[in-house]
């Protein structure tokens, strides 16, 4: 284990020197939740579109699965106390931390832990391969980037991603069972793939979003406003 956590340890070092001012700029925006607002109302709108009336009961479960996810995490977090690379005596010093340290313990993150729900979760739901690669492009961002700004130790993110994939698959299956059970029906709920032109929509606003915050971050820096 002392192995482990030094590896890690070592690890994070060298990922969290790899910074300049542009970057830092960058990483703070695609770390932040709002920043992905756009995303998310696609994502609901169409979980609507797709699903129609078992719509409201999609958004239920993938609503609380987010819940459970978040705070398995901060149950985990205050039973395991692995201090933040910002807390952490022997590194803080090293740690390049962008605007704020977060709360004391990191293991797991849940940043990590609910893109990897959001992902799982669509991806069973969805069945759709370009929806399931669009969701796991921008969760391996957003994972990196809790890295990048000094909020996490890889191995925080690994255990993130772990209660995640487990919290996304756990509750499809709830949502499954529970739809048997309603309809009293022996046969596991079939719900319609993701069309190609409804995932090509989902990949329009991810990319747009993207180069929007790319495009932000360039104005800001070029006109000297940080």
């Amino acid at each position: 284990m002392e192995a482990l956590l030094n590896w890690d340890t070592s690890l994070f070092l060298k990922l969290n020197a790899l910074h300049n001012n542009w970057w830092d700029t960058a990483m703070l925006f695609f770390t932040r939740k709002e920043s992905w607002l756009p995303l998310y109302i696609i994502l609901m709108l169409l979980i609507i579109r797709n699903f129609r009336s078992k719509s409201w009961f999609i958004l239920v479960f993938l609503l609380l699965g987010l819940v459970v996810s978040d705070q398995v995490c901060n149950l985990l977090k205050e039973l395991v106390q692995r201090y933040r690379p910002g807390y952490d005596p022997a590194i803080k010093n090293l740690t390049h931390i962008v605007l704020r340290k977060g709360g004391e313990f990191g293991f797991p993150s849940s940043h990590a832990a609910n893109s990897f729900f959001i992902m799982t979760f669509t991806g069973y739901l969805f069945r759709n391969r370009l929806s399931l690669s669009i969701f796991l492009i921008w969760a391996l961002l957003v994972s990196y980037s809790r890295i990048y700004v000094g909020a996490h130790f890889p191995l925080d993110i690994l255990g993130g991603w772990t209660v995640g994939l487990l919290a996304g698959w756990s509750f499809f299956r709830l949502m499954n069972w529970v739809e048997m059970k309603a309809s009293g029906s022996r046969r596991q709920a079939k719900f319609k793939p993701l069309t190609a032109i409804d995932a090509g929509i989902l990949g329009l606003v991810f990319f747009s979003v993207l180069l929007t915050l790319l495009v932000a971050v360039y104005l800001l820096h070029k006109y000297q406003f940080l």
